[in-house]
């Protein structure tokens, strides 16, 4: 008996431990406060700061906010008036970067953390949720004998009734870019959310979505492998599978294992190809290995810079004759969006001038600002209405 009592004391205390980690909130702060104006408020309780500086993804000042105590002695600073967007910042004092304490809402990003809002009103209202039909998420393993024979894994969304139905659909598969894996489009991007609520306003045609680990040396993201919290997030350039064409030749194992798991229709027609910055390149280079496999190619700020690459490797070699193959096969759209800040967009310039030597036909989007998720959520907005038509 005095040894229960004891245990249950044991379970008391660490109970009571970990209800005060809970904890988070810094009295009555709430922080970012959006104002009707859009206009967006960030309240810090850090009164033994001499420095506390704002740091975020919005074009205004750059992201910059430097905050000044106010009357109640907090931090505080208020951003210019935003356009509608899904966005992210860190906090920093005195020179440490970290989260917003009263902000409970965050997404990552390669290996950092990041706080987040939503300016409604536009393209971010379809980055949330909504009382419409809700699809489905399913993270899938499988079993790849050309990426060193072992189960890697993929993000499969399914249309609103996928489960109850016999009908078939059309298959995109979306892929991510360097430091991204097969979490990259769901958290950040939004992919989820985006696809209900534009099948719900029939604005696309419902489509199945997969995202799958373009790191090839990698199983999975961070976390979700056998080397468990070993391997930490990194830029995908730092692999040693970086870029060798083993992943974009390799592609027909994921559309096999797709299409015998899935109700797909199974034909070049109802297939596409589109990603961001590596994952455009790879979109590039799956399309032209795989000719007779996709209709539809979004290259997203792909990063279209070869100049340190082995473009004699056989998934590489002689680019112009495989656009020319490709164009014969034919084909519905290729489509190529990129920010006129972006530092991949000359590259894709270059790459739209071959195109143009070559006859090789496109439809090109330019967008204002950088390599930013703003422009790759908006890019998925715009091509997924002009899939499967």
């Amino acid at each position: 008996m005095k040894r229960l009592f004891t245990l249950l004391a044991a379970c008391i205390c660490i109970s009571a431990t970990a209800q005060q980690n809970v904890g988070f909130r810094q009295g009555n702060i709430t922080s970012p406060i959006i104002n009707e104006d859009n206009t967006v408020t960030f309240i810090i309780n850090a009164p033994k700061a001499e420095k506390v500086e704002v740091l975020g993804d919005w074009a205004a000042d750059k992201g910059y906010g430097l905050m000044q105590k106010n009357t109640d002695g907090y931090w505080e600073y208020t951003t210019a008036a935003l356009p509608s967007e899904m966005y992210t910042y860190r906090i920093m004092i005195d020179g440490v970067i970290g989260l917003d304490p009263t902000n409970p809402f965050t997404c990552r990003d390669v290996g950092s953390t990041f706080s987040l809002f939503y300016i409604n009103g536009g393209c971010a209202d379809y980055y949330q949720v909504h009382d419409v039909p809700h699809g489905s998420l399913t993270q899938e393993w499988y079993y790849s004998d050309a990426l060193g024979e072992r189960e890697r894994r993929l993000s499969v969304y399914t249309p609103a009734g996928y489960e109850k139905g016999n009908k078939r659909y059309p298959v995109l598969y979306l892929l991510h870019g360097s430091g991204g894996d097969e979490n990259a489009w769901v958290e950040l991007g939004r992919t989820v959310r985006i696809m209900d609520n534009l099948i719900a306003e029939g604005k696309i045609e419902p489509m199945i979505v997969v995202m799958p680990n373009g790191n090839s040396v990698k199983q999975a993201a961070p976390g979700e492998t056998s080397e468990n919290l070993a391997y930490r997030p990194m830029m995908t350039n730092q692999m040693k599978g970086y870029k060798t064409g083993n992943y974009e030749e390799s592609f027909d194992e994921i559309i096999e294992f797709i299409d015998s798991r899935y109700r797909t229709i199974r034909k070049k027609e109802k297939r596409a190809v589109a990603g961001l910055s590596m994952g455009g390149f790879h979109s590039l280079f799956i399309a032209l290995n795989h000719p007779d496999k996709f209709d539809y190619v979004g290259l997203l700020s792909a990063g279209l810079n070869t100049a340190f690459l082995d473009m004699s490797l056989p998934a590489y070699k002689d680019m112009e004759g495989k656009l020319k193959n490709f164009q014969k096969e034919g084909y519905d759209l290729f489509w190529i969006a990129c920010g006129t800040d972006d530092f991949l967009y000359q590259n894709n310039l270059d790459f739209m001038k071959t195109c143009d030597q070559i006859g090789f036909e496109y439809t090109y989007h330019e967008s204002e600002r950088g390599h930013i998720w703003a422009n790759w959520r908006q890019y998925l907005l715009q091509l997924t209405p002009m899939l499967f038509k």
